[in-house]
């Protein structure tokens, strides 16, 4: 062997191997050798070098099939194959990579590369036992690059046990550097196919097939928001999770606030998980899928505790790979629990290589300019538009049918579909999740992708167009026929920062990554009722009163939404501290002013079980709702499932940039109420840091706005209860829609008063009503009163801040300096 080692443990290799021992192998070595001391834990084993895989070409002899051979030389025999090589013509492709691999499989390993081989292997069965169970897994040296990923071009193999079977599994897997969508994904690189070789790497199997495995993102691989830690896993081996058979469970976990005792899991999404791979059988090296119990489906797969180790494992390999590379290096990891041991586990590790490389200078939006039917929805893949004829495959055989432009509609795909997933306009799949191949593949290609829904192949077969839709948040939705739509780009590298501070309206969670890139200086308003009104969907009272609904089948269906939880009140605290989280998490250090529950009672009779505690009313909207329902005694128990869940925020998961703030507070004493009631919850205000505002909409706000500052800690104006109330109308009747205009002189004087006062009494004050949104004008009127701050519509803000900064330069008013605080949230 002299000086070309076929086989090095993972210890004696690093990063600075790639080239003899490929990606995957290097990043194995330099985690087992760097990051076992940290306390990551990788299971053992070795490299097959790319030695190996030269010397099987040119030193393997050839025992059948001797007809394959027409020319002297297994490299010569290759050259020839592809010489003709036609990559877009899925029929050339698919027999000349056939060809190559009957080829390989045809040879026979050198005896020197045969001996070290089962040298290593029978050392590794001294640690683990007789016959150990290992996998075997391809590693290319054009692989893991931080450009480029080869994601699942070549092949794994789980479960191989025994010398024979080793031997075998190695071949194949150096056969799998020309399975069809290898040669194609290389050719359309730019890459050589004698320029990439292939080393194996012989891994200790970790038993998730007793318990889960997955993967975790150390980046939002939707929007790019570097800041959270994305995990997703199933029950049993991952590979169902990479080829997208399974809908896994889903974890966030926000990363600023790992290191400091908190617990900041911003969001939890429980997934189907349908089936689970296992061994077929003990000791004969297969696997097999077998359906989940519904105690499996209706469970998490990893306990919080777990969760957030395997976050923590995710920061310590990005921060040593950022280190290496001299540069934010963010990561794909594949983890697993072993289920005998019950330890966690990190498998394999490598660049993220989607939206690490994009500009985020630049601002890119896609905004659908009409809206159709909707046909199917799943989980969105990326954020962008694509429309184009439906074609539904039932199988890969069937991809030569497939022609360019067309929305590619199927079950799910493996990497041997990727010759025409690059040339869709919008891909949707029935099953996977965002980790699932579709994803990665879509995701890399640019292309929109809907995954997970269910029965997209089954519904859309009998529609001849569709738009695919994925900048409408996390659902991804699939429209009938071809709609319009444009793109918006905007350079945010010289935007400056104006000395109003300019905030954003922000309600959807599912939104919140990627408006964060928007220029701001936090959320003047998240309103809780999005969340629960589309999350959570049920009345707090009918969870805290669930043993007493009179009506079975709101029963019932509050039995199915909250599968899982035996008390229905730790649902809702759960849900809606998870989506106030992800809106915090994207947006921290700086505030997010959350607006506690405003909906009026025949909203809230709206929500499941909402009927039995509501009372009906003839005009809601000046009703009993706002501050008057939190202290009264047919609602306290439902404002401290909201107070429970806003403690939930701030004490567990550290988001102390929460702010609150109390709607439609119509008198002093009604102020000091509520702020009472919160404290008997644990929301003190002034303690770690929590400040309580109200809002300014009701006249009586503004008159005693001396009174209230006694008690708030701040003001946002809502413009649009404030107009109706100065101007005694009904903002919902079309009769007088036309007086409505929050640029009526008498609400603007209240809003001048307002301003004036507060800053008297050393008291913030912004807006979040509509009206700077839609007049560039009652803006500029703002800024002229002195607002500290003003909050807008996402789609409104670029506009918005450059007639700021023209009317502040037109002021005199000197631009904001940068403090430490911007600098932090611009990281």
């Amino acid at each position: 062997m002299g000086n070309k080692p076929y086989v090095l443990w993972f210890d004696e290799i690093g990063l600075s191997d790639l080239p003899l021992v490929g990606g995957k192998n290097a990043s194995l070595g330099e985690m087992r050798r760097e990051l076992t001391r940290l306390g990551v834990n990788v299971p053992n084993g070795f490299a097959v070098t790319v030695n190996a895989y030269h010397d099987f070409l040119d030193e393997g002899t050839v025992q059948e099939w001797q007809y394959i051979m027409k020319k002297p030389g297994v490299r010569e025999n290759i050259r020839d194959i592809l010489a003709d090589l036609d990559v877009e013509d899925v029929e050339n492709l698919s027999e000349r990579g056939s060809r190559i691999r009957r080829l390989i499989y045809s040879l026979e390993f050198p005896r020197g590369v045969v001996e070290e081989v089962i040298k290593a292997y029978r050392k590794l069965c001294k640690e683990y036992g007789e016959d150990t169970d290992v996998a075997v897994r391809s590693s290319a040296t054009a692989e893991d690059l931080p450009t480029a990923s080869f994601a699942g071009q070549q092949e794994t193999y789980l479960n191989i046990r025994g010398e024979y079977a080793l031997i075998q599994a190695c071949k194949r897997c150096f056969a799998s550097l020309f399975t069809n969508r290898a040669i194609s994904y290389r050719t359309h690189r730019g890459f050589d196919h004698f320029q990439v070789a292939l080393s194996i790497g012989v891994q200790k199997m970790v038993r998730s097939d007793k318990a889960c495995s997955g993967v975790m993102f150390t980046i939002d691989t939707e929007s790019g928001f570097p800041h959270v830690v994305y995990i997703t896993g199933s029950y049993g081996l991952g590979e169902n999770i990479v080829q997208g058979v399974i809908n896994p469970d889903e974890f966030y976990v926000f990363k600023p606030r790992l290191s400091q005792n908190y617990k900041p899991i911003i969001q939890k999404a429980l997934g189907t998980k349908e089936i689970k791979m296992v061994y077929a059988m003990e000791g004969e090296g297969s696997t097999k899928n077998i359906p989940s119990s519904l105690q499996e489906r209706s469970s998490f797969i990893l306990d919080e505790e777990e969760i957030i180790r395997l976050a923590q494992w995710g920061v310590i390999i990005e921060d040593h790979y950022s280190k290496k590379a001299g540069s934010y290096t963010p990561m794909d990891i594949e983890w697993a629990k072993d289920g005998m041991t019950q330890q966690l586990f990190i498998l394999q590790a490598r660049p993220e290589t989607v939206k690490s490389q994009r500009n985020m200078n630049v601002l890119e939006t896609y905004v659908l300019k009409d809206r159709g039917r909707v046909l199917a929805q799943g989980r969105s893949v990326g954020e962008k538009i694509g429309a184009g004829p439906v074609h539904v495959l039932s199988s890969v055989k069937e991809i030569d049918q497939f022609k360019k432009g067309e929305i590619l509609v199927t079950q799910m795909t493996d990497p041997d579909w990727e010759p025409v997933m690059k040339t869709a306009s919008g891909i949707v799949t029935d099953r996977g999740g965002r980790t699932c191949h579709a994803a990665i593949i879509s995701r890399e290609l640019g292309i929109p992708c809907v995954v997970g829904t269910c029965n997209g192949s089954e519904v859309l077969g009998d529609y001849r167009s569709a738009t695919v839709c994925c900048s409408e948040g996390e659902t991804g939705l699939v429209y009938e026929g071809i709609l319009d739509y444009e793109v918006k780009r905007f350079d945010m590298a010289h935007l400056e920062k104006p000395k109003t501070q300019i905030m954003m309206n922000v309600g959807d969670p599912d939104n919140a990554f990627h408006l964060s890139f928007i220029p701001n200086d936090g959320v003047g308003l998240a309103r809780l009722e999005f969340i629960i009104n589309n999350v959570i969907r049920i009345h707090p009272m009918a969870l805290v009163h669930f043993d007493s609904l009179r009506d079975d089948h709101v029963r019932k269906e509050i039995e199915q939404l909250t599968v899982g939880y035996e008390d229905k009140k730790v649902y809702f605290i759960d849900r809606l501290s998870q989506g106030v989280a992800k809106i915090a998490s994207a947006f921290y250090p700086r505030d997010v002013i959350v607006r506690m529950s405003d909906f009026k009672t025949n909203e809230y009779a709206n929500l499941i079980g909402g009927s039995q505690f509501e009372p009906v009313e003839d005009n809601p909207m000046i009703g009993y709702r706002g501050a008057s329902r939190y202290y009264d005694e047919e609602y306290q128990e439902g404002f401290e499932l909201e107070c429970l869940a806003m403690k939930k925020v701030r004490d567990e998961m550290g988001l102390t940039n929460v702010k609150l703030m109390i709607p439609f507070c119509r008198t002093v004493e009604e102020g000091r109420l509520v702020v009472a009631e919160m404290r008997k919850y644990g929301l003190i205000q002034g303690r770690n840091g929590l400040e309580i505002y109200m809002m300014c909409e009701v006249p009586s706000n503004v008159i005693m706005a001396d009174e209230f500052s006694e008690i708030f800690d701040g003001f946002s104006i809502g413009s649009n209860d404030l107009t109706q109330l100065v101007l005694g109308l009904d903002r919902d009747s079309e009769k007088i829609a036309r007086i409505f205009d929050e640029r009526d002189p008498a609400v603007k004087k209240m809003v001048q008063w307002v301003i004036e006062k507060a800053k008297k009494n050393g008291r913030k004050i912004g807006i979040c009503g509509q009206a700077p949104s839609d007049y560039p004008e009652f803006a500029e009127f703002l800024v002229r009163c002195g607002i500290d701050s003003i909050s807008l519509n996402p789609d409104t803000v670029i506009k918005t801040t450059e007639r700021i900064l023209q009317v502040e330069k037109e002021l005199g008013i000197p631009r904001r300096k940068e403090t430490e605080r911007d600098k932090l949230a611009a990281s």
